[in-house]
């Protein structure tokens, strides 16, 4: 891969460099954000210490892996942020559906194939003076799982054995286009303008689930989908709720 190549295959003008190997993309873009002054995308070939949400590690292979993060300028704090992360499952939702792939969404921030993640999110921040902030988007996308890795991860995950022989570079510059038009989208109108969006791709519509925080449920109810505000809607016994935070597992009947 190379990083001018998918600059000038993608319509966004963002800066691309490709390396070789790095421990995060995302934390790299975060130790260089004070110097940065314009949008850039930074891909590693191999990453050794991804992170997920939660500080959980994300595995994967150079091989079968997409792993990458985007650096973009914000006006004004992080409220302005709100809903971002779901924003950016759209936008991938959206790229892979332009591609034929057709996904899920689980809130707030995995792309579902199957029922099993095929993507994962990571959003970080960077103060930047005058009240902005620097958004480092950080995405893993797997393309094709072998068999040990998914023995590490110890679950079921999704692949994309038939995207994964589309030319790399080619699929970063779409990539690109789809997120920096998201952003775009998203510096203009909020997550209002992704809502409905999102609904549509909710995988886990009406299905009863849990709200957990280190393992303890918080909540239980029928997943609603989400509000304007991002807020993942759950119908209890006691009545509708709106959730701002925790993970969403699916309770499987009977359990």
């Amino acid at each position: 891969m190379n990083g001018a190549a998918i600059a000038a295959l993608s319509k966004a003008g963002v800066a691309v460099e490709v390396v070789e190997e790095t421990g995060s993309t995302n934390a790299d873009l975060l130790a260089r954000a004070a110097r940065l002054n314009a949008p850039l995308l930074l891909v590693a070939r191999e990453q050794t210490a991804g992170r997920g949400r939660a500080g959980r590690s994300w595995l994967s292979s150079s091989e079968g892996s997409l792993t990458f993060s985007l650096a973009w300028f914000f006006e004004g704090g992080l409220p302005r942020l709100t809903g971002l992360p779901l924003a950016i499952g759209v936008a991938l939702a959206e790229t892979l559906e332009g591609l034929g792939v057709q996904v899920g969404l689980k809130w707030p921030n995995d792309v579902l194939r199957d029922g099993d993640k095929l993507a994962g999110i990571l959003i970080e921040t960077q103060a930047a003076p005058g009240g902005a902030l620097w958004a480092v988007i950080g995405i893993g996308l797997n393309l094709v799982i072998p068999d040990e890795l998914e023995a590490r991860i110890g679950r079921s995950v999704a692949s994309l054995p038939w995207l994964a022989r589309m030319d790399r570079e080619a699929l970063l510059a779409a990539l690109l286009d789809g997120l920096a038009g998201a952003l775009r989208e998203f510096e203009r109108a909020g997550f209002p303008a992704f809502a409905a969006r999102w609904n549509r791709r909710h995988a886990w519509q009406g299905e009863t689930v849990m709200i957990l925080d280190g393992g303890a449920v918080l909540h239980e109810g029928s997943a609603a989908g989400v509000d304007d505000a991002g807020r993942l809607l759950l119908d209890t016994s006691e009545g509708r709720i709106a959730v701002l935070a925790g993970d969403v597992s699916l309770r499987v009947k009977g359990a």
